[in-house]
């Protein structure tokens, strides 16, 4: 209730003299006006609650402010709920049709209650099919550019007040073409005319479009210095080439891993953001990120600056706990090359998307990448779609816990050198009859490849930590044990996947050796000896970045 309709209520003068007016002689009414009897006011002090003739607007926003600091917030909005309802009645109630209803015969009314009853119990359902189908329609590497902007999600995760003096200071620069990938920072000089461009190469293979970078005659002479300045070793050539030329990308590249050995990670990050910032203000005007059928090919070498900065920035973002975002990262970088995935993106798309509890998308990943791809054959995906169906569902006795179920016990029979490594980094002790076991020792290390050690090696060092997360070793404890009494009764399936192990993983693929020494995880240790070609790989040196584009051209 309104202070102005309070005040009415129980101090307004007026008020007051109309009731004294109301009370008293009607003879001395006619007086007072000369003879003419003066009409009573029947005064409804409850008839002010519904009065809206005089400034509704004020009225409305003195109940708001105190409906609100006198209850709480749930009660504050049941309020508001029950005030739109009487409106909306109000505004339903019109003169003809309570004629036309008031004449109908009470069997009428029963049948026109019932249409109604069916039309508010159909709605919904439409609506919720509706969506469903439009997000079924939806392929699974479509982006969304509002979700590449990492300060959008710490937002939605530590509200405004975070990034709100950023970009308070972003204001006022004024900066030309604003992207979606990264913000350019208040200290960027003007980006002028890079030399960089892209040019459209024409749709040769189904409904995508492939594009390529190009580099003018200026920039491959400052592309030419930066390959004398990186052979020289000596990392005051490489700052020389960037005081000079402030948006070379190949030089920001190197200087972010100079950086990033230093320790100094923001200085780093900024670095790889100003190279993405390069190659995003070089992009062609079809070039459209939220589709999914832009390609690059990795093999032309002006492309892969926008793969290496791009994986960079996923694992910066990574760092900062914006899952969301990265998640949306893997999904650009897998679109630009869905078939080959150059970096090896399939290896850290399942953790982000854990991270982020995108169950159901990880689900539908699994589901149609798994006949083409057979993702399940890889650690990572066979232990996180587990992992997946494991948390959509609470009930123990669900569909989806049944699902999880199965799913983790075949990946622990495919893959048995996982548990005892993962218990290790977990701080876990195993029980006697998990250590004794041969199934989970010896025979695990037998059959088990070098290459498929890296894959091993690389999913624990990355997902370990979903691990530890409420009920998930007690989940993983109870299907150990159902995994053992299966080996014990000699199940056909474990032989199946042991021949299987002994067949595969053989020589670890190039784009997973990219993914280990882009990831820079110290226990995943990348072999190259396979592929070195006779050149001399630095891993831990400023000669990194470069040979490896080099090494697997």
């Amino acid at each position: 209730m309104s202070s102005r309709v309070l005040r009415k209520l129980q101090g307004d003068k007026d008020f007051a003299n109309d009731q004294q007016n109301d009370n008293s002689d009607p003879e001395s009414d006619l007086e007072s006006t000369g003879g003419a009897k003066k009409k009573q006011l029947n005064i409804n002090r409850y008839d002010l609650l519904n009065q809206q003739s005089h400034s509704e607007s004020e009225v409305k926003e003195d109940d708001d402010h105190e409906t609100e600091a006198a209850n709480p917030p749930e009660e504050a909005d049941d309020i508001r709920e029950s005030s739109r309802r009487k409106k909306k009645k109000k505004k339903k109630k019109k003169p003809e049709f309570k004629s036309w209803s008031s004449h109908r015969s009470s069997e009428d009314n029963l049948e026109l209650e019932k249409n109604e009853q069916s039309a508010v119990a159909w709605e919904p359902a439409a609506a919720n099919y509706s969506k469903d189908l439009m997000g079924a329609r939806k392929p699974i590497l479509h982006v969304s550019r509002r979700n590449l902007n990492p300060n959008n999600e710490l937002k939605r995760k530590f509200g405004s007040k975070v990034v709100q003096n950023e970009q308070s200071k972003r204001r006022g620069r004024g900066y030309p073409k604003p992207t979606c990938l990264v913000s350019p920072k208040e200290n960027w000089l003007p980006i002028g005319k890079l030399g960089l461009s892209m040019k459209l190469v024409g749709n040769l293979h189904h409904d995508c479009t492939y594009f390529k970078y190009e580099h003018n005659t200026n920039y491959q002479q400052i592309q030419k210095r930066f390959l004398e300045a990186v052979e020289s070793l000596n990392p005051d050539n490489i700052v020389a080439i960037i005081n000079e030329h402030p948006y070379h990308v190949d030089t920001l590249i190197q200087l972010s891993d100079l950086c990033k050995m230093s320790e100094d990670l923001q200085m780093a990050a900024q670095l790889n953001e100003r190279a993405l910032y390069c190659l995003e203000c070089a992009f062609h005007p079809l070039f459209n990120m939220a589709k999914g059928n832009c390609r690059l090919d990795y093999r032309r070498q002006e492309n892969r600056a926008l793969f290496i900065t791009l994986f960079k920035h996923l694992t910066f973002v990574g760092q900062r706990a914006c899952y969301r975002t990265a998640l949306e990262i893997c999904r650009l970088l897998l679109s630009l090359d869905p078939e080959e995935d150059p970096l090896g993106v399939i290896l850290c798309i399942d953790f982000y998307a854990l991270r982020s509890m995108k169950y159901e998308w990880l689900i539908c990943a699994y589901e149609e990448w798994e006949p083409v791809r057979n993702v399940s054959q890889l650690p990572n995906f066979a232990f996180s779609v587990a992992m997946a169906y494991f948390q959509l569902d609470e009930d123990p006795e669900s569909e989806n816990k049944l699902v999880s179920n199965d799913l983790l016990q075949k990946a622990l029979i495919m893959f048995p050198g996982v548990l005892l490594p993962l218990l290790d980094k977990c701080s876990v002790q195993p029980d006697s009859r998990v250590s004794s076991h041969p199934f989970f020792t010896t025979k695990a290390m037998m059959s088990q490849s070098p290459s498929l050690s890296q894959l091993i090696q690389l999913y624990i060092c990355r997902n370990y930590h979903l691990w530890k997360e409420c009920g998930m070793l007690d989940w993983l404890e109870r299907n150990v044990h159902v995994v053992l009494d299966r080996v014990d009764e000699c199940d056909q399936f474990v032989a199946e996947c042991e021949e299987k192990r002994k067949r595969r993983y053989q020589k670890t693929p190039r784009n997973i050796l990219r993914h280990i020494i882009l990831s820079d995880m110290k226990e995943v240790k990348a072999t190259l000896t396979e592929y070195s070609s006779g050149h001399c790989f630095l891993t831990s040196t400023l000669m990194n970045q470069h040979l490896l584009w080099m090494a697997f051209s």
